[in-house]
């Protein structure tokens, strides 16, 4: 079997939190000295392993769906559609992340929220 590089790794993460299965993805694919910029939460590991906890518990029926995955070097990006049911709102999300030794040690995420009645026939993705 072969070693999953960081852009299975990055995928695999995210899927699995977007699932609710938040402490397995940070158990296996989240360094202890983990560190991410979200503006809304404190900066630690522990932070925002919480709130994607709650996230998933408040919303069980979003759907997350990987579109792209760029990788070089360190650094692994991630384009997701996010579609949050009760809401009834769809986004455009970047995650990056950042890896040492096959473990994510730091992540930077950004949305966008898709318009319904958006004048670009490509969409976003």
């Amino acid at each position: 079997m072969s070693t999953p590089n960081n852009a299975e790794i990055a995928s695999e993460f995210l899927a699995m939190a977007a699932s609710g299965r938040v402490r397995e993805a940070y158990a296996r694919h989240v360094a202890a000295g983990f560190t991410h910029h979200n503006a809304y939460f404190p900066g630690d590991r522990e932070s925002l392993l919480v709130a994607m906890e709650e996230s998933s518990s408040s919303e069980p029926n979003k759907a997350f769906t990987i579109k792209q995955v760029l990788a070089s070097g360190d650094r692994v990006a991630v384009l997701s559609h996010l579609q949050r049911a009760q809401a009834e709102q769809e986004y455009a999300v970047v995650h990056i992340l950042r890896f040492e030794d096959s473990k994510i040690v730091e992540m930077w995420d950004v949305g966008q929220e898709i318009p319904k009645d958006s004048p670009n026939a490509l969409g976003m993705f």
